[in-house]
């Protein structure tokens, strides 16, 4: 059955109604639903439902909670994926596998490498395309929650907001150059359920110099294997050697 989100608490004894435009559609025009059918509401407690359509109408359709799933699909940590701007395509192909994987937030930041600069008039017009492109695939991959997605004009902002988090590693090319392994494995380790963990990428060119240095003292540089991966990628390894670490080791 197809999933949708509602920024509402679940109750059974109620009925809620579905308002977002796109979601509509989507009910009315590609699943070609009817009243009486069924589908998946995820709430903003993270309760999940299966619900049948009462009324369909432009404007809302109407819902009424049957039957609650019992599922857990988040990762054990709140990660949030901070990374230097890159190319369109490659940046909304990372977000979009990131959220599948489970990444909880995302922050894209111009860091002094990117060749990809964003017109400061069009930042929320971008954000609000990536938000689409998160929360479509928080609905396939069956999240509980839809990550959120910011932007940063420079990587000094970064250092604004390292105290929000229970940890915060740097991914670091020269570390895997160099054949360091263990201390992103040691990290990893570390982490408590409901943990912060801010997670740094750089963009196509890396960090630079500076930023290192800038970061250095806030974070934990690590390596991430003794291969060097490009800057789509690296994220999603980091996620998933996580979930390996965290959910399918225990």
């Amino acid at each position: 059955m197809q999933r949708y989100f509602i920024n509402q608490n679940a109750d059974e004894s109620q009925r809620f109604f579905i308002t977002n435009k796109e979601d509509i559609h989507h009910i009315k025009n590609v699943m070609r639903h009817s009243e009486g059918q069924l589908i998946v509401i995820t709430f903003n407690d993270q309760n999940v439902y299966t619900c049948k359509i009462i009324h369909l109408a432009d404007q809302e359709v109407e819902v009424e909670l049957i039957e609650k799933q019992d599922i857990d699909t988040e990762l054990p940590q709140h990660i949030t994926i901070c990374s230097g701007l890159i190319k369109a395509d490659k940046y909304e192909w990372m977000i979009q596998k990131a959220t599948e994987l489970g990444a909880s937030g995302f922050i894209a930041v111009e860091m002094q490498r990117s060749i990809v600069k964003l017109n400061h008039t069009k930042v929320s017009k971008k954000l609000e395309r990536w938000q689409k492109i998160i929360k479509e695939a928080a609905e396939q991959s069956y999240r509980l929650t839809i990550p959120h997605i910011s932007y940063l004009s420079n990587s000094k902002s970064i250092c604004d907001i390292i105290n929000q988090y229970d940890y915060v590693l740097v991914a670091y090319e020269e570390e895997a150059k160099h054949g360091e392994i263990s201390h992103f494995k040691h990290m990893l380790k570390q982490f408590k359920p409901q943990d912060r963990v801010l997670l740094i990428f750089g963009p196509e060119g890396g960090l630079s110099d500076e930023e290192v240095s800038m970061l250095k003292s806030h974070s934990q540089l690590v390596g991430l294997g003794p291969r060097i991966l490009r800057a789509e990628t690296a994220p999603l390894y980091t996620l998933g050697a996580l979930s390996y670490e965290k959910e399918l080791m225990g």
